[in-house]
């Protein structure tokens, strides 16, 4: 860290602390040529995490799109809120350790299909005819069929 008045390369820390926010670090530095004593500020550098549609087109990852997908499958089925919370969590955990800047809407929809399997069989077909684009009862009943198989 460079000094700000004399531009010195080196100096020494003589203070830490965490930040008002709790999301960064207060330091307080000396520069060991002049002894001019400065503040610096340490954050978490957030790289803005992007989703690749099935067209190509580009978009923030919102965690609100996996809840609402999964309210509308879960709509009117024995699934809690918090349920929905933590799967939702655990997914968004998942592409932060998997992925640096993008993720495919598909590797997302995986994701989702395979945390709600286990939770509710129904929600789970829901959720698989909108995200597969279900075009006929035959595409319905494969589906259903491989979830059986894994079932068993």
């Amino acid at each position: 860290m460079k000094c700000p008045t004399c531009h010195y390369s080196e100096t020494k820390v003589v203070d830490s602390r965490l930040g008002g926010d709790g999301n960064s670090i207060r330091r307080r530095r000396e520069c060991l040529k002049c002894q001019f004593r400065f503040t610096t500020y340490e954050y978490v550098e957030h790289v803005p995490l992007l989703v690749v549609k099935r067209d190509g087109r580009r978009q923030a990852f919102d965690r609100e799109k996996i809840i609402s997908g999964l309210v509308k499958a879960c709509e009117k089925r024995p699934v809690s809120i918090e349920k929905i919370d933590n799967i939702t969590n655990e997914i968004e955990r998942t592409i932060q350790k998997k992925y640096d800047q993008e993720v495919n809407s598909k590797d997302i929809g995986e994701m989702v299909m395979e945390q709600l399997m286990p939770v509710d069989e129904v929600a789970y077909v829901r959720f698989a005819s909108v995200y597969r684009q279900f075009r006929d009862v035959n595409q319905f009943m494969k589906e259903l069929q491989e979830m059986k198989e894994k079932g068993k």
